[in-house]
This record gives structure tokens, sequence and C-alpha cells, in this order.
């Protein structure tokens, strides 16, 4: 790994937390997330089972984590499984963990290898009267793989018919959706090799400059700082493809007089950057790029205040809108006629601003947690409005990752420059 691990002590905590959500005499396993093929003998790259990570701290493949928080041997009540290495192993694909540095990444003393996996699970599945298993439940996943965990759901209650079983995920969504210190500071280190990537590129853009040049900018920054690369899929989106939301293409050329919309974000450690900055390809917005990207400014300083403990999201997004709606009366983009007659399902402002403004971050990109009860302190979401105008070619994005506190929020991207006076001198420097 290229990263720095967080210490054992986080996920002892969390395992703590989520044993202590767990029904009386209750079993849980977490299993890791399969090697994905690609073609051929290829295979992607590696990407842990985050829930798994986030109990164990451990990232390779082929591990298994059990949790029996009231098993009668005290021995059982926490063992990690992993794939035993050998020579062959070694040579073709290099170190893996350890028994030792696994409980020193971990904090669980029972380490074990997979192949006795089997004969301990039956152990402690016998001592208990309930089995609780993993999968994804997102709200917005779309499963056409078959994963190591439903492949295991499977095979469990073939073997174990006559238990009672529960969801892992809807406790793992509720842990996860508030962060601990560490986690935070972790994207923090997240959010600041993004920053290096956008300070880069500032003075890297000018008219002609191809997107996916931009792209690999970002790239260079974001490994040379010990990230894997980009949290997702980056957007460098010039001209009327800003007005495309999931534009991934980044083939274009970026022409004078453009703006050029960038939704990119580095990863540190597993944890997620998610930013996005629109700025002009010449280094100066025209008089009306700089009114819609005010406007834009304006709507997003207001909804991150508005992000405080007790807020509903889902009324918080009504309230925004309204507001982007006023935005877009005084941008001359519709009137009050509009609004009359507008469909309640799909208000006038939804015409130019039509996706959500705020989500969870964190392990995921679209994080796990709640999104219709109340948001509490140590949450960390996006507030990312927009405004797209296919008529202009203007589509303008603003988007900040901030932590909700008691009192307010920390930004953990104010040092990423996002007044359009500090981004046309930084550009014309």
């Amino acid at each position: 790994m290229k990263y720095t691990p967080l210490p054992k002590e986080l996920y002892i905590r969390n395992r703590s937390k989520f044993a202590g959500k767990l029904a009386k005499n209750a079993v849980a396993i977490f299993n890791s997330n399969d090697i994905m093929p690609t073609n051929a003998d290829g295979t992607m790259k590696f990407r842990q089972n985050n829930d798994l990570f986030y109990l164990s701290g451990i990232d390779q493949e082929e591990t298994i984590l059990l949790i029996a928080p009231d098993c009668p041997n005290p021995a059982m009540r926490e063992v990690l499984f992993l794939r035993e290495t050998n020579e062959v192993i070694a040579v073709w694909e290099g170190h893996k963990y350890t028994k030792e540095e696994a409980e020193a990444a971990s904090g669980i003393k029972n380490i074990q290898w997979l192949s006795n996996f089997e004969q301990v699970l039956n152990t402690v599945v016998m001592l208990s009267e309930r089995i609780y298993l993993n999968t994804n439940e997102h709200l917005r996943a779309g499963i056409v793989v078959e994963t190591r965990d439903a492949r295991f759901i499977k095979s469990c209650k073939e073997k174990y018919p006559l238990h009672a079983y529960d969801r892992a995920a809807p406790i793992m969504h509720q842990l996860r959706g508030v962060k601990e210190q560490e986690e935070i500071d972790q994207m923090q280190v997240a959010c600041d090799i993004t920053e290096k990537g956008f300070r880069r590129i500032l003075s890297f853009i000018k008219p002609g400059v191809t997107e996916y040049e931009i792209e690999a900018e970002y790239l260079h920054e974001f490994v040379r700082n010990r990230s894997k690369g980009f949290a997702y899929e980056p957007i460098i989106a010039s001209g009327a493809s800003a007005c495309v939301l999931h534009y991934i293409e980044n083939n274009k050329a970026c022409n004078d007089g453009e703006l050029l919309l960038m939704d990119v974000g580095a990863e540190y450690g597993n944890y997620n950057a998610d930013m996005t900055r629109t700025i002009p390809v010449n280094g100066r917005f025209s008089k009306r790029q700089r009114a819609v990207y005010d406007a834009v400014l304006r709507v997003h300083k207001q909804a991150a205040s508005m992000l405080v403990p007790g807020t509903n999201i889902q009324d918080y997004h009504k309230e925004v809108g309204l507001i982007m709606q006023s935005e877009l009366i005084g941008l001359g983009l519709i009137d009050q006629s509009d609004i009359s007659n507008q469909d309640p399902a799909w208000p006038a402002y939804k015409k130019y601003f039509m996706h959500g403004t705020s989500h969870h971050l964190g392990l995921d990109v679209h994080d796990v947690g709640t999104m219709h009860n109340p948001i509490t302190t140590g949450m960390v979401f996006t507030v990312e409005p927009g405004i797209y105008i296919p008529a202009e070619g203007i589509g303008i994005r603003l988007e900040n990752n901030i932590v909700i506190q008691e009192n307010g929020y920390f930004d953990l991207m104010r040092n990423i420059p996002i007044e359009a006076e500090e981004i046309e001198e930084l550009m014309n420097s």
C-alpha cells in the first residue's frame, strides 16, 4: 500500500461500536471483495470491501472477519482469517500480511489462516442464536455481479437453515455515517492532495489544451502524493460538455471563451475527496459567465450554512431548491409564470439544477448513511449546487466537502481556491 495506515485503536473502537448493536448471542461475518476480472487473464485493481476495512483496517483480498461478542470462548469473539502465503505467491504477487502484521494493523488477537474458517465458523455458529450477514444495501446500488458476500449468504443459509438471520448493513450505515476523528484526518489528506492537483492545473490550462491532458496532470499529482489515483472517474468537461452531469469521455480540446468544469477527487487510504471547480479556459470569466458563477457560489455558501445537526436532508434539498429558484430568476432563466405553472414534482428550477446538493462522503464517494433521519455531528457531506444552461454552453458546479459540527461546519476544502477573483489571479500569475 502507498498510504500510511490509520492506528489499530480506530478499528478496535469501530468493532466495539458494531458489537454493541448486535442482538444477544449473535455472530456477524464480513467478507473481502473479489478481485474482479477484465479479459483473458487480466484483473482490475483490488478494492477492499469498505465494511470489512472499517472494522479491521485490513486491505487484502480473501479476508474474512468474524465477530461474536457473546461467544462463551473469549478467544472466538473476534477472529480474522487471512489468505496463507507461500513462496510462489511471494514471487508472483508480492508480500501478504503475516499474522503478526494483521494483529498490529487491526488489534485482533486471534488471526487464523483461511483454511480454518469453516471449522471455526461451525463452532461459533453452533454457540450462537442469530447470524448477521453483510451485503450492499446502498440505495443507489445497481448490483449485477454476484459478490463474495452474496455467495456466502447462499452457502451459510444452506448449511445453517434453522438459525435466525439479520442484516448487518443497517448497522454499518448508521456507524459509518458518523466519522471518527482519524477518518476525518484521512479525508483531509485526500482533500489536500486534491488541492495540489487543482493548483497544478491552474497554471497549465490555456486555450487548445485537451481534457485528457488535464486529467493526466491531476493523476500525476495524485499518485506522486501517495494516492492510488482518482476517487472516481474524473469529469473534465469543457464548453457544452459541462451540461452532461456524468461526462467522462474527457477527449475534447478546451477552447478560448469556454468554461471548464472539473469534478475530480483523490483517494487516500481508501477514503475519498470529491471536489468540483469551474474555471475559464482563457483565465477570465465573461460577464455572463461571472454572473452565473457568482449565483452558484452564493447558493453553495448558503447551503453549507444550512447543514447543521438536526437538519433533515430531504427538507434541506427543497430549501436549497428555493434559494436556487431565486438565483435563476435573477439570471433571467425562469420567471414567475414558470413557477406558477410548474409541476410540484419537478419544480421549474430543476430545468437548470436537476441534481441533489449534498451526499455523504467517506469510504465510498456516495457514502452510506441516513438520507432520511436528522443529520448529526461528525457526518461528512458534499455541498455541490450547479447551474446548467445548454443553450449558452455554460455548466457551472462548485463542490466542497464539509464536516458537520455542533456549531457550524468545518470545510475540508477551505484552502482550495473557489472565489472567482482568486482563480483568475492564479491563472494569470
